[in-house]
């Protein structure tokens, strides 16, 4: 039902990303990833389909023994009124083994540690969210990611110049 995966950013052509939490790398130190399935009705999927959600805001919780998803904003389906309309901010569940479930609770009782959604995607039709335990960065982590992420920059273009003969 659910798979532990290594690289959340890696995700192969058969899925579509429905929504990204993008900030969430850069506020976050992301140790561990989880793909939960999440429970919708079928306007939220209609909805997610046309690209319209924001997860940027959104946290999951660990409330006895389920996972759920608070803050994921899925606007309402143009074509749907009436009977098909759903909640936009309601909390949604999230689909994980009791064996997943059971190491969140143990790695959020940890200080520090929380539960952050990095993407909302579609698996074989499936929708899907990439669950990451994570520790906030201060912001000194965060000059140092940067400080970093500039120098592959600059190795990688200097190593690309070279290939291309210009030195």
């Amino acid at each position: 039902m659910a798979k532990k995966t290594g690289n959340a950013a890696a995700i192969s052509d058969g899925n579509r990303l429905a929504a990204q939490n993008r900030r969430a790398r850069y506020d976050y130190a992301i140790l561990e990833t989880y793909e939960a399935g999440i429970v919708l009705q079928g306007s939220e999927v209609k909805s997610l389909r046309d690209g319209s959600s924001q997860i940027a805001d959104s946290y999951a919780t660990v409330e006895s023994g389920e996972v759920w998803l608070h803050g994921l904003h899925i606007p309402p389906y143009k074509n749907a009124s009436g009977f098909g309309e759903h909640m936009p901010d309601r909390k949604r569940k999230l689909l994980l083994s009791h064996r997943e479930i059971a190491e969140l609770v143990k790695a959020t009782t940890a200080k520090g540690l929380t539960l952050v959604p990095l993407d909302v995607h579609f698996s074989n039709g499936r929708a899907k969210v990439t669950l990451a335990v994570a520790r906030g960065k201060s912001s000194v982590d965060r000059r140092h990611s940067i400080a970093e992420r500039d120098a592959n920059r600059d190795a990688q273009r200097e190593l690309a110049s070279r290939n291309r003969g210009e030195r």
